[in-house]
């Protein structure tokens, strides 16, 4: 203690900081930690966010590029360059007759009017072989015919009325060493005897048609004479198999037609040995029904038409692979189709279905392939076209030839090109035209095929025929898809809907939590199960219990509302000893008794009204198809799979609508209803609408559901009882059986695409009614 002047005494100063405290910096430190871990985790989570969305959009930017890729070589143009030009030695001796190319685009073959063949090779022009066909003494050629480019079948007409029928062909073998030859013969099928069509007359005009084991050989004469000639193949045991060395027997029948027609400048058989046609040098065509002469009676005429129009005449015509359509070109520059068509009364008439504009000179040389329903055209100017008749697509139109070539070939896989020109000049040409049978109007319009009465919409990718035309309409599988979507959610959305509307409104807490769960574990069930199941038990049932199924849509909605006003009349102190929102437990046993009567009612009603058999009655007397498995087994089956979607999405939009909202309509006397439809369901309707659509999206894209549960027939029919094809379905069907990168392959990328933009379209514009939902019924 020490004092101060004036005798007062003073405390030492205290210092109540003291030294740094640790505990409160060691909680500032933690603090700051805090903050910067809360700044990492939160620009972690936003890069982290933002790279994943970026993600997803980039992968959806990669598949729709993906898809493009593959579907862009669908549209090119073809694409034809020069790689040789020679004379062939020899070929300009005599006139040209035929030209053609083997498959390996390695040998050709070139038939001249002096019944000469010429092997040669295909890069140089060297000569292989050069074979003299055997010509009856003193006779020249007359008539020249060919069967098919495929089949290399021809028969040469003599001056002295007799024919020669024979076939060029190329064998393949490998050597030793592995490497491949090809050797050129020819072969004489039905003999090397000459078949006498006429007595000491020349041959004018040929036809020939090989179908199986018959030919048929007809001939004009200078004097408008028609004989047919039939050959028929003998097969027994010995030649079947060909043991023994046993030469093929035939059988010769020669049937005249009875017909003359004058002027005939070239004459057909179509590929079933059916008709043929007598064609003009002006375009006059008479349609001849070959069954009568084939049975030993007289053919007459059917129909006379013109070809072309008046003062325009033909120029080339020729069968299209598989001899049904007719190609006639014209010293107008155009190509026209024609194929027979039933009348009304069955009669078949002969009709132009479609034609291509090749350019303003007569069309010179018109080839055939023989693989495709592509021809290839040349006109006096020197101008080459590559066409496809389904497409009605031009797929190539380029000026090659200063002078208009002679004749056309192309080889069996389209892509290699020779043209003779004058002077035995042959000219090769490398030709890429690998999608010609696409184009918008094959795929989006009707399109009139071969054998078909009219045109239509129609899917079928393959036969087991070669000379099959490929149909690649996208509209039945659209269409298909449409209506699989429709009536699963004409069965979904309601249901869905209106349960989740009383699950999110209406239902007490403690059956909601059961029953939420319970709806949406729906959703984890495999969809291979439930097609599995709609397709070999949901099917047959509903076949065999049609009636029943009916009379449960009808009875049961109908049943619980009279349940419901009925509950509704009880007394008071009844109805008050079930707690409100468990009322729906009270349905249960309500909806099973309803669908066991339901089921019970109907089989008096189908033996009273139906005989016994109502899937009978539909189809014999009203007339409407009925497919077991069909669009109503898979409106039940993926109705069933799309309602946990739309229920969740829809339950979560109508229980998150904030209370105060339902309290204040609630405290200025409306009643739970008008709560709901005035207040609730508007302020949730952008979540409902987007469960709706999101449900819609999984009915389009579904698969398994829809390829098990309908029969898969790609037709267009609103019909409920009939099936569909669906896109997915098709591409899950089809896409192990195509050749990679064919057109059938590359088409079913197309499909996936369209249905990739279709959902990315209607997502979008169901994003933008979202919005305008949200916009208008915000509660901000």
């Amino acid at each position: 203690m020490s004092s101060t002047p004036g005798g007062q005494s003073a405390a030492e100063p205290t210092h109540p900081s003291g030294p740094p405290d640790e505990e409160l910096e060691k909680s500032l430190a933690r603090q700051s930690f805090r903050r910067r871990l809360r700044y990492f985790n939160d620009q972690f989570a936003r890069v982290s966010i933002a790279a994943g969305g970026i993600g997803v959009i980039v992968a959806i930017l990669l598949i729709f590029v993906y898809l493009l890729l593959e579907v862009i070589p669908l549209f090119q143009s073809a694409d034809v360059q020069q790689v040789a030009d020679y004379r062939l030695e020899g070929a300009a001796d005599a006139g040209l007759l035929h030209l053609a190319v083997e498959e390996q685009s390695e040998i050709g073959m070139r038939l001249d009017a002096d019944a000469v063949v010429t092997f040669f090779r295909v890069a140089d022009g060297g000569v292989i072989e050069r074979r003299q066909l055997a010509l009856p003494p003193g006779a020249t050629v007359t008539g020249f015919a060919l069967a098919s480019e495929e089949s290399g079948l021809f028969a040469l007409g003599f001056s002295n009325g007799t024919a020669l029928i024979a076939r060029y062909d190329f064998q393949t073998r490998f050597r030793q060493d592995g490497t491949r030859e090809i050797i050129p013969h020819i072969e004489y099928p039905f003999g090397e005897d000459d078949f006498i069509l006429f007595e000491d007359t020349p041959i004018d005009r040929l036809a020939i048609s090989e179908r199986a084991d018959v030919l048929l050989l007809a001939g004009v004469n200078t004097a408008g004479n028609t004989n047919l000639i039939r050959i028929t193949q003998q097969r027994n045991l010995f030649s079947s198999f060909n043991l023994g060395g046993a030469a093929p027997q035939f059988e010769v029948e020669s049937l005249s037609l009875s017909i003359i027609v004058g002027d005939v400048d070239q004459l057909f058989i179509d590929g079933d040995q059916r008709w043929m046609y007598f064609i003009t040098d002006r375009g006059r065509l008479s349609l001849v029904d070959l069954r009568p002469a084939l049975r030993g009676q007289a053919s007459s005429i059917n129909q006379v038409l013109d070809l072309v129009a008046e003062g325009r005449r033909p120029t080339r015509i020729s069968l299209l692979l598989g001899d049904i359509s007719l190609l006639v070109a014209n010293n107008a520059g155009i190509v026209s189709q024609w194929l027979l068509v039933p009348d009304s009364e069955g009669q078949m008439s002969l009709q132009r279905v479609r034609s291509f504009e090749v350019g303003d000179s007569p069309v010179i040389a018109l080839s055939p392939e023989q693989r495709r329903k592509n021809f290839v055209v040349a006109d006096a100017d020197g101008h080459v076209g590559f066409y496809n008749t389904t497409a009605h697509r031009e797929a190539y139109n380029e000026m090659l030839f200063e002078e208009a070539p002679e004749a056309l070939a192309i080889s069996p896989r389209g892509d290699t090109l020779l043209a003779e020109l004058g002077g035995g000049e042959i000219s090769v040409w490398s030709v890429h035209n690998e999608h010609p049978e696409v184009s918008w109007s094959a795929l989006w319009s009707k399109v009139w095929y071969e054998s078909y009465i009219e045109p239509g919409y129609i899917w079928q990718s393959s036969a087991a025929n070669n000379d099959f035309e490929p149909k690649y309409s996208l509209v039945p599988l659209a269409f298909g898809t449409l209506k699989a979507a429709f009536y699963a959610m004409l069965l979904a959305t309601p249901l869905a809907i209106c349960g989740a509307i009383f699950t999110g409104y209406f239902m007490v807490p403690v059956m909601r939590r059961q029953v939420k769960p319970l709806i949406e574990l729906m959703a984890a069930m495999p969809t291979v199960v439930l097609g599995f199941l709609a397709g070999l038990w949901l099917a047959p049932f509903v076949e065999t219990n049609l009636l029943g199924v009916f009379s449960t849509l009808v009875i049961l909605p109908v049943g619980i509302l009279v349940t419901s006003f009925g509950f509704a009349q009880l007394p008071d102190h009844i109805r008050h000893r079930f707690a409100d929102g468990w009322e729906s437990a009270l349905l249960v046993p309500v909806v099973v008794l309803l669908t066991y009567l339901s089921f019970i009612v109907s089989s008096g009603i189908e033996n009273l009204f139906f005989a016994g058999d109502m899937r009978s009655w539909i189809t014999n007397d009203l007339g409407i198809t009925y497919d077991q498995r069909n669009a109503m087994i898979v409106g039940l089956a993926m109705g069933f799979a799309v309602i946990p979607t739309i229920f969740s999405i829809a339950e979560d939009a109508i229980f998150t609508v904030p209370r105060h909202l339902s309290y204040g309509s609630l405290a200025l006397g409306a009643t739970p209803w008008q709560t709901m439809y005035r207040v609730v369901l508007p302020t949730a309707s952008p979540g409902i609408f987007s469960g709706v659509m999101i449900g819609f999206g999984r009915a389009v894209g579904e698969t398994m559901i829809v390829l098990m549960a309908t029969g898969n027939t790609p037709i267009m029919d609103i019909n409920i009882f009939e099936g569909m094809r669906t896109l997915a379905a098709n591409i899950a069907v089809e896409v192990p059986e195509s050749e990679v990168d064919s057109t059938h392959y590359r088409i079913l990328f197309l499909t996936a695409l369209v249905l990739f933009l279709f959902t990315f379209v209607f997502n979008t514009l169901a994003e933008i009614v979202r919005q305008r939902l949200r916009n208008k019924y915000s509660t901000i």
